[in-house]
């Protein structure tokens, strides 16, 4: 069947606010069997909304919306849709209900009158409930169709679609079960890692997707059958295969975020971790700690942004002064202090130069990241594109993956 998005908003088209939700969904679509043939990206103009919805409406099965449901005058994505079907809006008194209860829970009283736009409904909609926010969702069945609105905050977003949308579409799509994994690796190029899984295309009833990332290439396998059961041996089949002929570069499977790896390997052998990052700026720290937990295993560290700082956190004079502050000696000296200096089992030490502009003759981009775990330590260079945000965020997914690599041995 045939899926489109439409994504509403005039900051997407400015710029800004990059549009991560349409290419969020369109990673999950082809699991419910859908193909995802347009994504519109329409500014909050009732009249462009309204054609860019008629167009929808008449080529797509199933129209997903994101945004535009918010409770001010330019949030227009109902009243287009109102339109585009022929059909009049009013507020459902149980909606009403549910949104002053909503703002009582916030201790704001009385609610805006305003948020009484999200309350309206039109004849064909079934409301959905926010649970994270005050903007409901429709869900619409008309003329073989459906159309579902999503709001457009990415956390209210992800969850409305996994706990909510996604039940609703299983029980109406026709045809086939279908079942997925996603394994992700490290140490491959895409090519060849296409190269050791060609034979799992061969599977009847599998789909086979490799997709760059920034945490590695992600290998996708879709199993599609008339029943569950025989969808889920197909995958069995499939997976045995891909970890067969992909072993040990897998580090992880599914939602597993580098982070998530990180602690669940910590977990599991006892260990604490350390850090002290340069050019990552703390950023390497925060990852590590926006996993629920994570002060069951990370003790802390520094920024260590200056030379100083670096000898504070105890690295040896000598090993700056013989190699430079950005270095692969230094990168590793770094990682063996975030264990001496904090009492961690494992360390991890990150320098380099950001950029956008060379250091002392050393390229921007170039990044060093030192491991040290029980029993041994390793240091990686890394060369990213010479754009700051790129470089910093990449080098922080490598630092964890470098570690989990390193965790993973025997």
């Amino acid at each position: 069947m045939k899926a489109e998005i439409v994504a509403v908003g005039t900051e997407l088209l400015m710029g800004e606010t990059q549009d991560t939700n349409s290419s969020w969904l369109g990673t999950r679509l082809p699991e419910l069997g859908l193909e995802l043939e347009w994504v519109t990206i329409v500014g909050d103009d009732i009249g462009r909304l309204t054609e860019a919805l008629e167009r929808a409406w008449g080529r797509s099965g199933v129209i997903i919306t994101i945004g535009g449901l918010g409770p001010t005058l330019d949030d227009v994505t109902r009243d287009a849709i109102a339109k585009m079907l022929g059909e009049e809006m009013s507020v459902a008194p149980e909606l009403k209900t549910w949104l002053e209860e909503n703002f009582s829970r916030r201790n704001i009283r009385p609610m805006p009158q305003s948020n009484l736009r999200q309350a309206r409904m039109i004849p064909s909609a079934t409301a959905i409930l926010n649970a994270m926010g005050t903007a409901p969702s429709w869900w619409i069945e008309r003329d073989g169709k459906i159309l579902v609105t999503l709001p457009g905050p990415p956390r209210e977003l992800m969850n409305m679609w996994t706990t909510e949308v996604v039940p609703r579409l299983k029980e109406r799509l026709p045809g086939q079960a279908i079942v997925s994994r996603t394994f992700k690796t490290i140490g491959l190029s895409e090519a060849a890692l296409d190269e050791l899984v060609r034979d799992v295309y061969d599977i009847p009833g599998m789909d086979l997707g490799v997709y760059t990332k920034p945490d590695g290439i992600h290998v996708r396998a879709i199993a599609k059958a008339p029943v569950e059961a025989e969808a889920v041996r197909v995958l069995e089949r499939a997976e045995a295969a891909i970890r067969s002929a992909l072993g040990a570069y897998i580090w992880g499977t599914g939602e597993e975020s580098p982070p998530e790896k990180v602690g669940e390997l910590l977990r599991e052998r006892g260990y604490t971790l350390a850090v002290v990052e340069s050019c990552t700026g703390g950023m390497l720290g925060a990852a590590i700690t926006d996993v629920p937990g994570a002060s069951d295993y990370f003790v802390g560290g520094t920024i260590a942004y200056t030379t100083g700082l670096k000898l504070m956190a105890g690295v040896p004079s000598e090993v700056i002064d013989g190699s430079g502050a950005v270095s692969a000696e230094t990168a590793q000296a770094m990682a063996s202090a975030a264990c001496t200096t904090y009492g961690a089992d494992c360390g991890i030490g990150v320098t380099g130069v950001a950029g956008p502009g060379d250091v002392d003759g050393i390229k921007a981009g170039t990044v060093f990241i030192g491991v040290a775990v029980p029993g041994s330590a390793g240091v990686e260079p890394y060369a990213f594109p010479s754009r700051r945000p790129l470089v910093r965020g990449r080098a922080v997914t490598a630092a964890l993956l470098q570690l989990t690599r390193a965790l993973q041995r025997p």
